[in-house]
């Protein structure tokens, strides 16, 4: 086990288990806290790794959060780091598929999910040591993020929104924007593999 600091806060790490935050998706946190404004809110973090995203959010809002997991390592991990943060009473680490577990009626839904090809692994050997279901997906990469904006849309009030990241980008969709969103992954696929 290691550590790392996210969004100033120190989190556990467990190299090549959990996928390690980066500094990149520090952007994500920022974008969704934007969202919340000083509002009571209800957020998931899909796909939560060391539950870095949804403890900053926690900490610097009083959103309530679900982040969920399909990885057990994760979901432990996750959990130990909302308990030393201090914020395990909001941060509620749920063992899932992207939205499976979560309630409705939410109003931000953040995520970092893998949206790599396997079929490319050989071409980023800086992320040899990360877990490969944590970056890379089947296809094109990109069906986590199908799959999510469609369990989203039931699952988030009529002004919510989805905020992802795709490479170092950030990506925001209102529940309205949703189908175009998933349309739109069939352009940005040959784009992210370049």
């Amino acid at each position: 086990m290691s550590h790392v600091l996210f969004a100033g806060t120190e989190l556990r790490t467990l190299p090549g288990l959990v996928m390690t935050p980066r500094p990149a998706t520090e952007a994500v946190v920022e974008a969704a806290l934007v969202r919340i404004g000083d509002e009571p809110a209800r957020v998931a973090d899909v796909g939560t790794g060391s539950g870095a995203i949804a403890i900053a959010i926690a900490l610097e809002s009083e959103a309530e959060v679900w982040a969920t997991d399909t990885c057990a390592w994760s979901v432990l991990l996750a959990r130990l780091n909302a308990a030393d943060a201090g914020v395990d009473e909001r941060v509620h680490v749920l063992d899932g598929d992207l939205l499976a577990p979560v309630p409705r009626d939410l109003d931000v839904v953040v995520a970092n999910l893998p949206y790599l090809p396997y079929a490319d692994r050989a071409l980023y050997p800086d992320l040899v040591r990360e877990p490969p279901a944590a970056v890379f997906a089947e296809g094109d990469g990109l069906d986590p993020y199908r799959r999510l904006l469609t369990q989203a849309e039931p699952r988030l009030r009529p002004d919510g929104a989805v905020i992802f990241q795709l490479h170092r980008d950030v990506y925001i969709a209102e529940r309205d924007e949703l189908g175009a969103m998933r349309a739109r992954f069939d352009a940005l696929a040959p784009a992210l593999a370049a």
